[in-house]
């Protein structure tokens, strides 16, 4: 990580999704990281360490899409203290051939210039309906 700025580390990473840039997504996360995605979709619980994050939540979500269709786009953010918040949109055709379009928000808490934390609220109604449609979307949440 070449800075220590909350909002540049954020802007960093959210510049690498949208590159597919694994090297700095990687470099971005403390090995600690958590991300919570809440609701009550497959993907919803608390996603622990990096490898997990990058290897089981981002990159399972990558056979939802065609490849080369997934772009992003962030709106802007908003930094105070080691917290980011950062809006973007992701847009991309499913595999089932549906348009995903989604605006999303994240809250990153940065330590030491690596990301330690982030809560991400989307449309979450709208994630079942695009990649899940097939599962029970009234089920409890997990937490684990």
């Amino acid at each position: 990580m070449t800075t220590s700025d909350p909002r540049a580390v954020v802007i960093r990473y959210v510049e690498a999704v949208r590159d597919g840039d694994g090297e700095v997504i990687h470099d971005s996360f403390h090995a600690d990281a958590t991300w919570h995605y809440p609701g009550d979709l497959p993907i919803s619980k608390v996603w622990h360490g990096r490898d997990a994050i990058i290897n089981d939540f981002l990159g399972g979500m990558g056979p939802a899409f065609v490849p080369g269709t997934l772009d992003i786009e962030l709106v802007g953010t908003i930094a105070e203290g080691d917290r980011v918040v950062a809006e973007w949109t992701a847009r991309a055709t499913t595999a089932r051939g549906d348009a995903y379009d989604n605006r999303c928000l994240g809250i990153y808490t940065v330590r030491d210039g690596r990301i330690a934390s982030v809560i991400e609220y989307a449309d979450t109604r709208h994630v079942a309906a695009a990649l899940f449609p097939d599962k029970d979307a009234h089920r409890p949440a997990r937490t684990e």
